[in-house]
């Protein structure tokens, strides 16, 4: 708890004097509201009655300066005027510390919003790759205006309560002693009830915040993959899933709210039982003659002014108990460390020189993806890589682009070791089409040109045309400017890809890596490409992933992966007389074609 609330302390950095001044004015209008029921007081027992003032020297001379007490007992308007001006002054600052509280809260939540965004740039490749998109949305959302809520409203009560109990107690005693006693008994009890209750209902907010981020994980991944429930007929199955989730969800709030309807009924039993036998106990010294019947008033009204902030303190509590479940949730990701890049690497001239020596890799300890991989590149060459699935095709190619870090063994890039290239410079040089491409709700244009920062129309256009995606942008009703939905869902699966290939096209990258991003397009498609990619990027090192024979037979080398391991490299006329897995697919693949054009004759 006291770290969590240290966390929240320096989340405040930079706010805390307009918190300082929020919270003096506060104290300030509290005190102002106490001065009125003593006024009252005055009023009753030494104006109206014949008592005698019982007040600092400074102010009894004051009023002897005014005409003494006939005059005020004449024009007891003065006494209304003074109510109206102390109510005024008060309301005056009670605004002044909501709009600091406001605008602090505000300022802090913008700063903790901005640092979980950045963070979240920062952290590594395979924290988004394992993370659940949902809950982080979650958590910098919902969880962050929890925060926020906290400090702006409660955060503020809780100098009020102080100020109110510190100002309180002191006049209390000095108007009598037993009174102020009893009006105090059980400020204790209900402080104590507060307490026992945040330790309780704290668990109880950490499961339901957990039960929604389950919540919006399950919404968010049915958004996203819409197309895949209606073409599949699961909507009945995506709706029971989500009933599931929001009935948990709706358990555990429950549970919450009965504990929240305990405390309140409770707190509200004891609190006006207090009123009431202050109120009773008071009228009858009142009536005896034992305190006066301005005394009375003053403590009516202050027995009401301190139970109700002091039972608030169970509100405010309880916000901080779900405020700290908050603050835990955000902190979890900003402890996460972000991807270890060091300014102070090697920002060489990149040509294309590649070579790997005994690299191995593994996701989790103990299960190698990539075994004893070695092998070289020259510039300007074309490199296919061949294997089934799960054999570490794209966590090669994720290793050359400095997306993971391998385990033992060396990767080099013009003689210089991958681990020595400042990642940035490196990504900034390595261009990669992953397997399945994100687009962003953007127009075409800007989809394409997100790679580079100042780039040309013409620049955009001739990229698209290495893609072959160029004519059919401009079948569009408004070509360039379309956009393409969020993460392209306008466009089919082989445009998709495309838009993405010529984004990486429109920077002249001096290694391309294409993670089997021409599966969706058809064999023609894939030619014209291929054939577009080898006159323009004749300098530049390529890097192939695919299924296909037929797209990577003219790569300059063929890697062939199996279980992790590289077990055959080499030309495809020098693959295709070796025995070996590339040999079979070939055959295979070699086969279906045979046939299918068989079948075709046959229907014709």
């Amino acid at each position: 708890m006291l770290f969590r609330l240290k966390i929240l302390w320096n989340f405040m950095k930079g706010n805390r004097a307009l918190y300082m001044r929020a919270i003096i004015a506060v104290g300030i209008a509290t005190l102002l509201s106490l001065i009125g029921p003593l006024v009252l007081r005055v009023m009753i027992d030494s104006i109206i009655g014949d008592k005698p003032m019982h007040m600092p020297g400074w102010l009894q001379s004051f009023i002897q300066s005014l005409g003494g007490r006939s005059v005020l007992s004449m024009n007891l308007w003065l006494g209304s005027l003074i109510l109206v001006t102390l109510t005024v002054v008060g309301g005056l600052f009670l605004f002044l510390k909501g709009k600091w509280s406001a605008i602090a809260s505000e300022s802090i939540a913008r700063n903790i919003r901005e640092q979980l965004y950045d963070h979240l740039q920062h952290l590594p490749y395979d924290y988004h790759v394992k993370a659940q998109t949902g809950d982080l949305i979650q958590r910098c959302t919902s969880d962050l205006n929890t925060v926020r809520r906290f400090i702006s409203i409660q955060f503020i009560e809780v100098g009020r309560a102080i100020f109110m109990v510190s100002a309180v107690l002191p006049i209390m005693l000095m108007l009598n002693v037993r009174m102020a006693i009893i009006s105090m008994a059980v400020v204790p009890i209900i402080f104590s009830f507060a307490v026992i209750f945040f330790i309780k209902v704290k668990k109880a907010f950490q499961v339901s915040d957990e039960a929604e981020g389950k919540l919006s994980t399950v919404l968010q991944e049915n958004l996203t993959g819409v197309r895949v429930v209606r073409a599949f007929a699961r909507q009945m199955f995506e709706i029971d899933k989500y009933d599931h989730i929001n009935s948990e969800f709706r358990d555990l709030t429950y549970r919450l709210i009965r504990l929240l309807a305990w405390y309140w009924s409770i707190s509200d039993f004891i609190c006006l039982s207090q009123i009431g036998t202050v109120l009773l106990l008071g009228a009858y010294w009142a009536s005896k003659g034992v305190i006066s019947l301005g005394t009375f008033f003053v403590f009516i009204s202050y027995v009401g002014m301190l139970l109700w902030p002091v039972r608030q303190m169970g509100r405010i509590l309880t916000d901080m108990g779900k405020a700290l479940v908050s603050i835990g949730r955000i902190q979890e990701i900003l402890a996460q460390p972000i991807e270890d890049i060091k300014v102070s690497l090697h920002r060489p001239r990149i040509n294309g020189d590649i070579e790997f020596k005994n690299v191995f890799f593994e996701y989790e300890e103990r299960k190698p993806i990539l075994k004893n991989v070695s092998f070289k590149v020259k510039q300007g060459q074309t490199i296919a890589i061949l294997g089934p699935t799960g054999s570490g095709k794209s966590s090669l190619v994720h290793l050359l682009a400095g997306l993971y870090d391998y385990k033992k063994g060396s990767i080099r890039i013009d003689g210089l070791e991958v681990k020595e290239i400042d990642k940035k410079w490196l990504r900034q040089n390595v261009g990669i089409v992953l397997q399945e491409p994100f687009l962003f709700s953007k127009t075409m244009k800007d989809n394409i040109g997100l790679a580079k920062r100042e780039v040309k129309e013409t620049e955009v256009h001739e990229a698209a045309r290495i893609a072959a995606i160029h004519d059919v942008i401009l079948e569009f009703e408004k070509g360039y400017e379309t956009p393409v939905g969020e993460r392209g869902v306008t466009l089919s699966g082989g445009q998709k890809q495309r838009i993405a290939i010529a984004r990486t096209l429109v920077k002249e990258y001096p290694i391309l890596i294409f993670d089997d991003s021409l599966s969706a397009v058809d064999t023609e498609t894939d030619a014209a490409i291929r054939k577009a990619l080898k006159e323009r990027s004749h300098k530049a090192t390529t890097f192939i992933i695919s299924h296909r024979i037929n797209t990577i037979s003219e790569a300059d080398m063929i890697l062939v992966l199996d279980n992790g391991e590289l077990v055959q490299s080499g030309t495809h006329e020098e693959l295709i007389r070796q025995a070996g897995l590339y040999r079979r697919v070939w055959a295979l693949q070699n086969a279906l074609e045979e046939e299918l054009e068989h079948e075709m004759e046959k229907g014709k």
